[in-house]
């Protein structure tokens, strides 16, 4: 199995698979590490509990990953990846930057709806790898304040905007998403429709008003 990966990491932290069987294997050991690590929590997961979940041999997690803290940055990381890739498709049918926004923050509460477990293992994440977790925020505000400044030079919202006060901006926003996503997503069943609809409105007057 060892000739099948690269010795480098990826970003996410995991050794790069070299073969389709690889990636398949990589894939149930992060999908296995999301259940362990969301049920259980990292303190009382175990690597052998991880592998059980994905059916592969001890032997074959020490291939990819060198310990459970590196496990456990690889999945924050790739949790992050998920959210990115489940929101991006909903961006381009948007008809402007600000229903981009609402877009976004429908399929995001899609997603931690049916990936309750990212908020319990994002949190942990303060304590247990700190620097992943950073790291999920500031690479998604960043993307945010990206959309906005582009809004903003397009001329969808207010010119007056500094590169600044979009950063700001950027990081109310995610902040409220993620309250969001954990109050009407993760505690609640809610129409992520009208929640959308809902902060859309207050978008729309703070940044074109």
């Amino acid at each position: 199995m060892g000739a099948n990966v690269e010795d480098e990491p990826t970003a996410a932290g995991a050794k790069v698979p070299r073969t389709a069987r690889g990636e398949r294997t990589l894939r149930k050991i992060l999908d296995a590490a999301r259940d362990e690590f969301g049920q259980r929590g990292f303190s009382d997961s175990s690597i052998v509990g991880i592998t059980q979940r994905a059916g592969v041999a001890l032997g074959t997690f020490y291939t990819y990953f060198e310990s459970k803290e590196a496990l456990f940055s690889a999945l924050v990381r790739d949790m992050s990846e998920q959210v990115r890739e489940s929101v991006g498709p909903a961006l381009g049918n948007a008809a402007d930057a600000l229903d981009a926004e609402r877009l976004a923050l429908e399929a995001f509460l899609r997603f931690a709806h049916d990936h309750r477990d990212i908020y319990r293992i994002i949190d942990e994440a303060e304590f247990v790898e700190p620097s992943a977790y950073r790291e999920h925020y500031e690479t998604t505000a960043t993307r945010i304040a990206a959309r906005l400044g582009a809004a903003r030079d397009k001329g969808e919202i207010k010119g007056s905007f500094s590169d600044e006060e979009l950063d700001v901006l950027a990081w109310g926003m995610m902040g409220a998403n993620v309250f969001l996503g954990l109050r009407f997503a993760v505690w609640d069943d809610a129409d992520g429709s009208m929640v959308a609809d809902a902060m859309s409105r207050v978008w729309q007057q703070g940044f074109t008003a």
